[in-house]
Parts: C-alpha cells; structure tokens; sequence
C-alpha cells in the first residue's frame, strides 16, 4: 500500500500523530498513479517469503495489487484486503481480472476464522498498522507454524541520484531499519533477506513516482507542483534523455513463524459485518 520512500521513523514510530494519520488515508485519491508509477516485486522474493508450495494467504494492506499479482502469479490461494475500497478497484486489474477475493478491512480487524490461513503478507504496509491490535489479529488467524511475511522496497542510496531524489520527500535509507517484529512475543526471531531489482524511468514517470507517495499526497497543489518541478531538474542533471533512468531498487523482506496464540479467538463476524468473508475457502 505504501510508497517506496518510507523512513526509518516511520517504520519505527507507530505515534506520529496527525501527518502520521493523513498520510495513512490519503491513498484512495491516488490509487491509479500508485497502480501506475510504483515498483513491483521480484519472484525470487515473493518465494522467499511464501515457499514454493500453493499456500491460502492473507494479504494485509494489499493496496493495487502490486504483491497480489505476483502472489496470484505463482498459484496462490489469495485474498487481499485493504481499507480503502478505490486501491482495491485498481488491484482487480493488477492481480489477473480478479483472481484475487478482496475485501475493505484493517489489519487490527480482520474478518476471518482463527487458524485459517499458511502464511500473512503485507507489503509497504505495516508501518501503517497498531501493532498492538494487529499482531494478535495476524497470529489469529494463522495456522500453527504459518508465516508472517513483510516487505519493503527502497532505492539504493549508494547511488548519487539516488539519494537527492529520496530526499526530496525527506525520506531515510531503509538499509537503516531493524527488525519489525523484535520484542513480539507471538513471532520468533525474523530471517531477514534483500532482493535487488530495477525499473526504468523517464522523467515523466520519475516525476509521477515521486507525487503519488504519501508525503506528496498531503501537499497543497502549488506544493506538489514545486516538487514536481525539482524531481524535473534533478532528472535533466542526470538522465539520459530518451534512454532514462534505472531505478536500483532494494526489496527488504522479513518472515517469521508463529509461535503464540492471540488471547480470543473470533469465529464469527462482529455485529453489522455481514457479508465479509469469515472462512477462507
């Protein structure tokens, strides 16, 4: 669900107060440049975290279906949820003409069975999430021994440019970030493995990258116009016209099995819930 350009703070801040929560609720406004602008994710890492085996999986802030498609992609059983309803219209056409079931929900209520699914994946999403509320819903709802998958992608900033665009936006090197899910008594320790992939830009869709992240979303107009313009003179500083630029990406994944139980157990939808999906199948 979330741009490229998250910071350590935000990663690991979960009380950042009003921006924090109009960052988290401004995507519905810019679900098609996010479907449009944004990386995708390598196989290689998607199989790291979900094994080589068909698994049910639960795709928590699952966005425009960046990781759904791959995840579709490689024989999955997947439903995506999401709490804005416009990011899940887009995913509908990322993750193959709706393979994927979707569902408006929060990682902090998720409307299924206790112990119905493999594994649980979320994607640019976590630091959106109460861990509090969240992380005893995701070991709910997992079987014993199922995964919790989580990633992130940043740009590489061993490279000059690189680094100058990202802080446009002030964002910090994800290479700086530690272990999400340390000190969770429902998870063991996290394996920890990054993926390197690439994506080409021009200066149109370097521009468009860059202002449909969150930051830019909360903008003013003339704000976002601004930032515009200076993502435009960085990419004349240093693109190549035609030929444009590759984006070095770096996919950072964490994966941890379940080793406790939630204290409650939910086997039914909560009042003025009907119709979401309580079992999996």
């Amino acid at each position: 669900m979330e741009p490229t350009d998250e910071s350590r703070n935000e990663v690991g801040d979960r009380d950042l107060g009003e921006e924090h929560r109009r960052r988290a609720g401004s995507y519905g406004d810019f679900a098609e440049d996010y479907a449009r602008y944004r990386p995708g994710y390598p196989p290689e890492a998607v199989a790291w975290l979900t094994g080589s085996s068909p698994a049910r999986i639960l795709e928590l802030g699952a966005g425009t279906g960046k990781l759904t498609a791959v995840l579709v992609g490689t024989g999955h059983d997947v439903v995506a949820i999401d709490p804005a309803e416009p990011m899940l219209r887009q995913l509908r056409s990322a993750a193959g003409g709706g393979s994927a079931r979707r569902v408006v929900a929060r990682a902090e209520d998720i409307p299924f069975s206790s112990s119905s699914v493999d594994v649980v994946v979320a994607a640019q999403a976590f630091h959106w999430f109460d861990p509090e509320r969240a992380l005893p819903e995701i070991a709910r709802v997992l079987r014993p021994g199922g995964v919790f998958g989580l990633l992130w992608t940043g740009g590489d900033w061993k490279v000059p440019w690189v680094k100058r665009l990202f802080a446009l936006i002030e964002a910090d090197d994800l290479d700086a970030v530690d272990d999400p899910l340390a000190g969770s008594d429902l998870f063991a320790t996290s394996d920890r493995k990054v993926f390197r992939h690439w994506q080409q830009f021009d200066k149109p869709t370097l521009s468009g990258f860059i202002c449909s992240s969150s930051r830019a979303a909360i903008m003013t107009d003339d704000e976002r116009s601004e930032l515009a313009t200076a993502v435009g003179d960085l990419y004349d500083s240093y693109g190549r016209g035609h030929d444009g630029m590759l984006m070095p990406w770096k996919t950072y994944c964490y994966r941890a099995r379940v080793t406790g139980l939630a204290n409650f157990r939910r086997e039914s939808a909560p009042d003025g819930d009907e119709g979401l999906l309580i079992d999996f199948g």
